[in-house]
């Protein structure tokens, strides 16, 4: 594969990271940047081409990944217009439907919409993808290879399931670092010092998701069996449970998944003059 970036942020380095460790060669990647200060340091870093404008000879590859903030994927279309026959286009812009950007693009229907996570930029993230019906089993497959550089990939049979995909693990990093802050508050206040605080509470939750991970039983049998009967585990989920963190959850999942399809909406507006 030749891979062109267009915009070289930090999930466009994290994928070029990814990309370079599954033995990739700097030579097939090369990367669109405005910014000269961060077009020096991604071809210093890696050793990949880097262009300031979009031109032909810019992505001459095979697949362009859009990386670009979602309110510049408008303007950025318009340039690429006439420039991608034939080229896979995946787009990791949040909320931009590939309808829009299809549209956008003069009509290109060979587009993969991608959702990754933060934690990709350690390479641990999870991706939810989508392809138009156009993109074939090879492309798809070029797509997964591309977002599995940087972690677990999620294929979804309908694009509105990107919504709850944003919802879920889209802003699922953000729900962790919550409880995380807040757990280390409570171990402050519990007599720990904050050093110890944040030791406690990161080396739990990793290692917690990494047996949930490992384990072939669901969270809610792996969380039963750490529930001794009058324990102070139990003790500790009953307060949980009577404050309704559960469903406190649950509701704040559903407004994430409400605020994508809603920031959908108001990107599918940009360049109709509404």
């Amino acid at each position: 594969m030749q891979i062109t970036f267009i915009g070289g942020g930090n999930m466009a380095g994290a994928l070029i990271t990814g990309l370079l460790q599954q033995g990739l060669a700097p030579k097939s990647i090369s990367v669109v940047e405005i910014s000269a200060e961060h077009r020096l340091r991604l071809s210093e870093k890696f050793g990949i081409a880097a262009y300031e404008e979009i031109t032909a000879a810019a992505i001459s590859g095979d697949v362009v990944i859009l990386a670009v903030k979602p309110q510049q994927l408008h303007s950025v279309a318009a340039e690429l217009r006439g420039l991608l026959d034939g080229k896979l286009v995946i787009s990791i812009a949040a909320g931009v439907r590939s309808a829009d950007l299809s549209r956008w693009l003069g009509d290109h229907a060979m587009l993969v919409r991608a959702m990754p996570n933060t934690p990709a930029m350690v390479l641990a993230g999870v991706t939810g993808l989508y392809a138009r019906p156009e993109v074939t089993e090879s492309l798809r497959h070029q797509a997964e290879t591309v977002l599995g550089a940087v972690g677990a990939t999620l294929w979804l049979e309908r694009e509105t399931q990107m919504d709850a995909v944003t919802a879920i693990s889209g802003s699922g990093p953000a729900y962790v670092f919550f409880f995380i802050e807040a757990l280390q508050a409570a171990a402050v206040e519990l007599g720990l010092n904050p050093e110890q605080a944040r030791t406690l509470c990161l080396e739990t939750f990793a290692g917690a998701a990494k047996l949930a991970s490992l384990s072939a039983e669901d969270a809610a049998t792996l969380r039963a069996r750490v529930t001794s009967k009058g324990g102070t585990t139990e003790r500790a989920i009953d307060s949980m449970e009577r404050a309704g963190v559960r469903q406190a959850i649950i509701q704040a999942a559903h407004a994430a998944s409400l605020r994508s399809a809603e920031l959908g909406d108001e990107l599918a507006k940009m360049g109709t003059g509404e």
